[in-house]
């Protein structure tokens, strides 16, 4: 790509049928809504429940979205697994389809693993898959994966494999290791997203390329309206305003949340559905998300209908 992936992206979550087989239709039209809304789709993050889906499943749903016409330069599938042949597999059918990037996990089933493991790991993926158009996003979520991608790391792949190893999205809710990710680094083209859209001005300040955040499944508009405009006189009451949204969400279990407003708003209660291990948020809560977000003026325009 000449032209690198940046702004919002959202790590759309995925609708389940009652069998809890993925609703590809609806899933593409979700992912249609958040495009016009202006923002990019990092489908298959954990927001996705992408480690529940498996392999065959994500590339199924790749396919539909590139045969629905979504643009794949505005995508950052999800690519990184446990075992080594499924990156590599997830990760050459997205470059193939020609998306923008992939945001890529660490081999997450194993605690305690080293630097050095780690880096054979992405280095293997880069060496099999063998496409100069191949841009990894390095995934450090350390308090899921519980296997940190350290700066070190950072710097060694970067030296390996400088037009491979694109940025990072840092959802570890760390401010200092963002900014001493994009100090570090970001003045070298190394593009760095924060995990929330809690830092987008503060990342923008500091030379961050967006952000990839949760919420901007739920609240897009408003997130990109920040990105778009950080540089503004209204900057950080915008920003203030995101962050009333997202406490909202936050104070549930995200997902099942966020699937609950995308429910409540588009007429469709399958949407609240989550496949196991996760479960729905029960009436009260679900009562208590959409009376918290109606009492901030929240809503979903243009949102799908049932």
């Amino acid at each position: 790509m000449s032209k690198r992936i940046s702004g919002v992206l959202s790590p759309v979550v995925t609708p389940f049928k009652s069998d809890y087989s993925p609703d590809a239709e609806r899933f593409v039209r979700q992912c249609q809504w958040l495009i016009a809304n202006k923002v990019g789709l990092a489908v298959f993050g954990t927001n996705s429940e992408a480690n529940s889906l498996c392999a065959d499943e994500r590339m199924q749903l790749l396919d539909k979205l590139v045969e629905a016409g979504v643009d794949p330069a505005r995508m950052m599938p999800g690519t990184g697994c446990c075992a080594l042949t499924d990156s590599v597999r997830l990760t050459a059918h997205a470059v193939k389809l020609g998306c923008a990037g992939v945001l890529m996990l660490p081999p997450f089933y194993y605690k305690g693993v080293s630097d050095e493991g780690l880096y054979r790991n992405y280095a293997e993926i880069v060496e099999r898959v063998g496409d100069a158009r191949l841009q990894i996003y390095l995934y450090h979520i350390p308090q899921v994966s519980q296997v940190p991608i350290s700066l070190k790391l950072i710097e060694r792949l970067l030296k390996a494999y400088p037009k491979n190893i694109a940025g990072t999205k840092d959802s570890s809710g760390d401010w200092n290791n963002t900014k001493a990710t994009l100090d570090a680094y970001a003045k070298d083209g190394f593009d760095v997203f924060p995990g929330s859209e809690t830092f987008l001005l503060a990342g923008m300040r500091s030379g961050a390329k967006g952000c990839i955040s949760a919420t901007a499944n739920v609240n897009p508009a408003a997130i990109h309206k920040l990105y778009a405009n950080w540089q503004s006189a209204e900057a950080d009451a915008m920003q203030a305003g995101l962050d009333k949204v997202r406490g909202v969400f936050q104070k549930y279990p995200m997902i099942p949340a966020m699937k609950q407003a995308i429910a409540h708003w588009s007429g469709h209660a399958g949407w609240a559905r989550v496949r196991p291990p996760l479960i729905e948020v029960d009436a009260e809560q679900a009562a208590a998300i959409i009376a918290e977000l109606k009492a901030l003026q929240f809503s979903m325009p243009g949102l799908d209908q049932a």
